[in-house]
């Protein structure tokens, strides 16, 4: 379901681009792609939208519009004001059945006559996504019912198989090519505190809870000492920077003996000596969900809505409409696209610096300061 969510959000997203360049360039995008991928739907000859033209001058053309209410915005009320007599002439209009349209229907964002929906090209979008989730859950059915007889007769890469959905195919982040391994920007025990705002959600809050537990239980020493280690913290910083906050509850001696072995392990000198990369945001969000006392996972996938919305509040991210916004795609499952927002509300000014790339960004916690 999550990966039927996205996809199918990640296509309404960019058809609705298409949509929003068509209602300034005459439709014509929208009308290529339609052709381009052979999409048939029935015309409304101009004699029949004659007939029930009044009825279509109380429908807004373009996507957005409907629904009642007015916004603040000066784009919104573009596209929520109703169509002049001669934009509804020049506007093509489909004759879908209503089975179709239900999403219109219910937001009253079309005409509805014996059946039939009269939806405007621009609003053909809603239909088109409708269609492409069907044929998509469809197709994941059927991968899904041989998925087992694949694996069964193709051993050598059954285990790939069975572990595609946990994946993670970007930037490996292991602190070796941080732009904070070394001079001004190295990243150290003392100067942390500095950095600490502009980390990612799950880290931040990570942070706070050593700050205030002075500890951190299994798993958030790992998310969080992998996430310092690939922002380009040395070990030796490291180990001063968790020493400093759990000896605030223990003895140094104790921290020595107890802690001391894990940090080393992560830095690849003990064990095996494997040099371990930071967490991705996968495996965050697929990874054991938090448990009382414990700060470790990913706000968005594993905190409450209510939770989510008070510590943004509390945070003073963004607008209050961004912390809406934010808590909105949260809901919707985009945990990833929910981090996006928060970075991009954070850092308003990042897309202008054309040397940075956060194409990572929602992807990997360390894509925040890569």
């Amino acid at each position: 379901r999550w990966f039927l969510s996205q996809e199918s959000f990640l296509f309404k997203y960019r058809l609705e681009k298409i949509a929003d360049s068509s209602s300034s360039g005459g439709q014509g995008a929208l009308r290529r792609f339609l052709n381009e991928n052979d999409l048939r739907f029935e015309i409304v000859p101009d004699d029949e939208k004659l007939k029930v033209k009044p009825f279509l001058l109380q429908i807004p053309i373009h996507r957005g519009g409907g629904g009642g209410g007015n916004s603040s915005n000066s784009d919104s009320n573009t596209l929520s004001k109703l169509p002049s007599p001669s934009e509804v002439s020049s506007t093509t209009y489909f004759k879908i059945h209503f089975s179709e349209a239900a999403d219109l229907i219910s937001k009253r964002q079309c005409y509805v006559s014996k059946g039939y929906a009269y939806v405007p090209l621009p609003k053909i979008v809603s239909i088109i996504t409708a269609r492409f989730r069907m044929n998509l859950s469809k197709s994941l059915a059927k991968a899904s019912r041989v998925f087992g007889q694949v694996t069964n007769e193709y051993n050598p890469i059954a285990p790939l198989l069975d572990n595609m959905n946990a994946q993670y195919t970007g930037k490996e982040y292991d602190g070796k090519e941080s732009h904070l391994n070394d001079g001004e920007y190295e990243l150290t025990a003392s100067n942390i505190e500095s950095y600490a705002s502009s980390m990612p959600l799950c880290m931040s809050q990570l942070h706070n809870g050593l700050k205030q537990d002075s500890k951190l239980r299994h798993h958030g020493r790992l998310q969080y000492g992998l996430f310092l280690k690939g922002a380009g913290m040395s070990m030796e910083e490291s180990l001063i920077f968790f020493q400093q906050h759990f000896t605030k509850i223990m003895s140094s001696e104790k921290f020595q003996k107890e802690y001391t072995y894990n940090i080393r392990h992560m830095y690849g000198k003990e064990g095996k000596r494997t040099s371990y990369s930071a967490y991705n945001c996968t495996k965050i969000i697929m990874g054991s969900a938090p448990n009382g006392g414990d700060h470790h996972g990913c706000p968005y996938k594993h905190y409450g809505n209510e939770h989510l919305s008070s510590l943004l509040n509390k945070l003073h991210i963004g607008t209050p409409g961004d912390r809406d916004e934010i808590v909105n795609l949260k809901r919707g499952g985009h945990f990833n696209l929910a981090c996006q927002k928060h970075f991009k509300v954070t850092h308003p000014n990042v897309e202008s610096i054309r040397e940075l790339n956060t194409g990572g960004v929602g992807d990997h916690p360390n894509a925040w300061y890569a």
